[in-house]
């Protein structure tokens, strides 16, 4: 069965384009058909760090009911497979994203796993991306507004029936200014599948384009992400579909 997981945040800024992208890539490398799609249809970042940027036919155009699916999968480092969003202005207001249901229904087809990068908040265009899918990854920076945003946003998961699963704590600094791990998970009520530290590597392979799990395979930071995706494929797959 195909595992289709949301990685989402209540605020910004916690990194979780980053995440999946990287946790795409070293889920790819561990031999699984892995699909990792942009559906912060105003931001676009996914393909930006994945170097896909510029591409002619993106997920805009399948969901302005312009183009067929087929055309917006991408080849991504490692093996992994990219629908990225596009950056025309014209091209968001066209988009109708109660269609994105249907394509990551078609996407399963092509997948052991569909990874969807999510607009981070809770507006409309990121509780129909939630629904969308089955399962819930939540990240967070190690405070505490990122925590209590990043609740809301498991609240309303629960109720379209997402399963989430587990917590990524991202930009972690360590000592006395982060909150603590076990804090997170009692306030969460979620096991913390990493905690990823504060790293420029990241930031660097991110600004180029590239992946740290394969610009710097034996980092920490890379380390950190396969340890994700161990962790991940360990995690029990959700029974529901998600919105069903």
């Amino acid at each position: 069965m195909t595992r289709t997981i949301i990685l989402a945040s209540g605020k910004g800024g916690t990194g979780k384009t980053i995440v999946t992208a990287n946790l795409g890539v070293a889920l790819a490398q561990r031999g699984k058909k892995t699909i990792a799609l942009d559906a912060d249809v105003t931001m676009a970042n996914l393909g930006l760090m994945l170097g896909l940027e510029g591409r002619k036919t993106t997920l805009h155009d399948v969901l302005s009911d312009e183009k067929k699916m087929r055309r917006i999968v991408y080849d991504g480092p490692a093996g992994l497979k990219v629908v990225p969003c596009g950056m025309s202005l014209d091209g968001i207001r066209k988009v109708k994203l109660e269609r994105l249901k249907k394509v990551v229904a078609a996407l399963t087809k092509k997948a052991d796993l569909v990874l969807i990068d999510s607009p981070s908040g809770l507006n409309h265009d990121s509780v129909t991306a939630l629904a969308s899918a089955q399962e819930l990854v939540l990240v967070v920076t190690p405070d505490l507004t990122s925590v209590s945003e990043a609740l809301k946003v498991k609240i309303v998961a629960e109720r379209l029936r997402v399963k989430p699963v587990g917590v990524v704590i991202n930009r972690a600094c360590g000592g006395d200014v982060d909150l603590p791990k076990d804090e997170i998970e009692n306030v969460l009520e979620l096991p913390v599948l990493v905690t990823m530290p504060e790293n420029v590597e990241i930031r660097r392979a991110a600004a180029l384009g590239e992946s740290v799990v394969v610009r710097s395979p034996k980092s920490p930071a890379a380390k950190a992400f396969k340890e994700l995706a161990a962790a991940l494929l360990k995690s029990k797959v959700a029974k529901a579909s998600g919105g069903e």
